[in-house]
């Protein structure tokens, strides 16, 4: 008889050969757009399933679209695998919306919760006045890339195709039965032995998922993906930016105010990391430069109002063409509301400001010997012509401007010079 201390290791040598070591599932909540920290999150993701020796990776996805570099960057991880990507559109009231179309028919699997669809792929303008050229070649490009991917999947090649022209969208019902996706799960512990079993090709070969009862590894982003989340999304980027000017402009106004300037040459940066993630159209970032030196010309030079008009329209353009037309995705844009909110109060800050400085270049002096003028006093001596008078309980030496003026009569002063007032005689 073996004894116990030769059983244990015994069974521990026959498990690793009879139960399957892949029984590991990763799961990545890709609840984003599509950009860049979206691409380097998925990325990370199948390196964790890598390292883990997972059965497969599954990315639980809702977006409403994003950019296409990385889309086709996303879809390259995919199609390169060495282990099976399931995207499963999830949960309830989620979609797989412009680039997610891309990216859920790139998968090994696709799946779909109740209640979710997927769809309308086609290229759109982020201000709708895209050149009718440039959107039949971005749609051309966009439909040649869905028919890869379908026909690599063995997906329906000619629904994905109406996707990106007719911008079709279908519930999961519709895109199970038109072969779009592979199956429906109600969640995520269903989607996993709806798998189990499942035979998916790689570029390693032939793998079976064992997925029922699997451990469940769930990979959220890092710090540094969440930031890159956050700057990606291009209204964030254009308040960095805006707030990144006006700091600039404050402190170079008022030297040696610091915080201004500390707080816009933070935001400036940020903002230009932000903008080197997303289609910057420079043009557009130009006419937003000339709109801030147009209203700082419209408090130095009079103009009527001229320059201030030319400003705000520079910088509503600017503000519109900021992002490239050229992207297809219509999740990338800057929110109109965004920037008649950002236009107005500039238009708003810089017209009071040069109401107030109008103001102050007409308001009377009202400190040192020109405050004076103007007021009244009292004569304290005779003046003959000079003598000394009263004002505001203050001795000063005065010339009177009409004629003799007794002691004590009331004055008022006209004019000063070499710290001797001009004054004239009035009636009580």
């Amino acid at each position: 008889m073996l004894k116990l201390h030769y059983i244990i290791p015994l069974l521990l040598i026959i498990s690793v050969f009879v139960y399957p070591q892949d029984r590991k599932v990763v799961v990545i909540n890709a609840d984003l757009a599509i950009h860049p920290a979206a691409a380097d999150y998925i990325r990370s993701g199948i390196e964790k399933a890598v390292e883990e020796n997972a059965g497969c990776l599954v990315i639980k996805l809702n977006t409403p679209g994003g950019l296409l570099k990385s889309t086709r960057i996303i879809v390259t991880e995919f199609l390169q695998s060495e282990i099976p990507i399931v995207v499963y559109v999830a949960p309830s009231g989620s979609q797989a919306a412009s680039a997610g179309v891309f990216i859920t028919m790139a998968a090994h699997i696709a799946a779909m919760a109740p209640g979710t669809n997927i769809g309308a792929a086609h290229p759109v303008t982020l201000q709708g006045t895209q050149d009718t050229i440039m959107m039949e070649k971005a749609t051309n490009d966009a439909a040649a890339f869905i028919r890869t991917i379908s026909e690599k999947r063995n997906r329906n090649i000619e629904w994905g195709e109406d996707a990106v022209r007719k911008s079709l969208s279908i519930t999961e019902t519709e895109a199970l039965k038109l072969n779009v996706i592979d199956l429906i799960a109600k969640d995520l512990n269903d989607l996993l032995a709806q798998l189990d079993g499942r035979e998916v090709e790689t570029i390693k070969g032939t793998k079976t998922l064992h997925t029922k009862d699997a451990e469940i590894i769930v990979l959220d982003m890092t710090f540094s993906q969440k930031i890159l989340s956050i700057l990606s999304d291009p209204n964030i980027a254009y308040i960095l930016l805006m707030l990144g000017i006006y700091g600039l402009f404050f402190e170079l106004y008022n030297p040696g105010a610091i915080f201004p300037g500390v707080i816009g040459g933070i935001c400036l940066i940020l903002a230009f990391y932000s903008m080197n993630t997303l289609p910057v159209n420079y043009a557009g970032l130009a006419l937003i430069l000339l709109s801030i030196i147009l209203f700082v010309l419209e408090i130095k030079v009079v103009s009527h109002g001229v320059l201030t008009i030319g400003g705000i329209i520079s910088l509503f353009l600017g503000s519109i063409m900021l992002i490239n037309t050229d992207s297809i995705l219509e999740a990338v844009q800057i929110s109109m509301e965004l920037i008649i909110f950002i236009v107005g109060i500039t238009a708003l800050f810089f017209l009071f400001g040069i109401s107030m400085g109008i103001k102050a270049q007409r308001k009377k002096v009202a400190t040192g010997m020109e405050g004076l003028i103007g007021e009244k006093g009292k004569a304290v001596t005779k003046l003959s012509p000079e003598g000394k008078i009263s004002v505001h309980g203050e001795y000063w030496n005065a010339e009177s401007q009409s004629g003799v003026i007794e002691k004590g009569d009331s004055v008022e002063v006209t004019g000063a010079e070499n710290l001797k007032l001009k004054v004239k005689k009035v009636n009580e």
